[in-house]
């Protein structure tokens, strides 16, 4: 899929995405994937935030002024994807720099490293029409995937049912969010300034699968 040079636009959609500095793992153990989850809710303002209370539960801390409305999201091992719609002017970009920002700061001084953790600045695409939007949402939630089945994408999925309950049991995506499990992470979404793909917690279980095969 091309990176699309497109303005990040309010009232557009956009894929971002960004991996480790020569693929390098990024999240080492589930307190990473934690804190970068933290930082997904912390960094969406304008206001900024102290890192001494990303050890308190920032998800019991008003959010207001957000600068992007958050779709979808997913944490890889050495990557991560979110669909994005921008609320403020240059909203993605303030909020991809706070996020990298804050979590390579966290990541460098815990494992004592110095340098660029991700490979160069995030990269967008801009999601042209709905049937587009729909194969992200899908393409997004499913890529935990890969960690039972490398090969899903060029192959398709050899076990549905085992795909299904993986993911029902992966912490770092929105896919428990959009099933309707109840946890602190719902405060990362805000579902209602996209469209509403997922009448059912049990609908997203088979579109997914359906809308993976949709391109543009």
């Amino acid at each position: 899929m091309a990176i699309r040079k497109t303005s990040l636009a309010i009232g557009e959609f956009f894929h971002i995405y960004n991996r480790g500095n020569d693929k390098r793992i990024i999240f080492d153990n589930d307190d990473d994937y934690r804190h970068f989850v933290k930082l997904l809710y912390a960094s969406n303002s304008k206001d900024g935030f102290v890192l001494r209370d990303m050890k308190k539960n920032i998800f019991d801390t008003s959010q207001e002024d957000k600068i992007v409305s958050i779709g979808a999201w997913c944490l890889m091992p050495n990557h991560f994807h979110l669909i994005l719609t921008p609320i403020d002017d240059d909203g993605i970009s303030k909020f991809m720099q706070k996020l990298s920002t804050a979590y390579s700061m966290y990541y460098n001084g815990k494992y004592k490293r110095s340098g660029s953790l991700f490979q160069g600045k995030f990269k967008s695409q801009h999601t042209e029409n709905d049937r587009y939007l729909k194969y992200l949402f899908s393409y997004v939630h499913l890529n935990p995937v890969k960690i039972i089945q490398k090969d899903w994408k060029e192959k398709g999925i050899e076990n549905k049912q085992k795909a299904i309950s993986f993911l029902e049991s992966y912490k770092y995506s929105s896919y428990m969010d959009y099933l309707g499990v109840n946890r602190l992470e719902n405060k990362i979404l805000d579902k209602k300034a996209f469209p509403e793909y997922f009448s059912s917690s049990e609908k997203i279980k088979d579109e997914i699968f359906d809308w993976i095969s949709f391109d543009k």
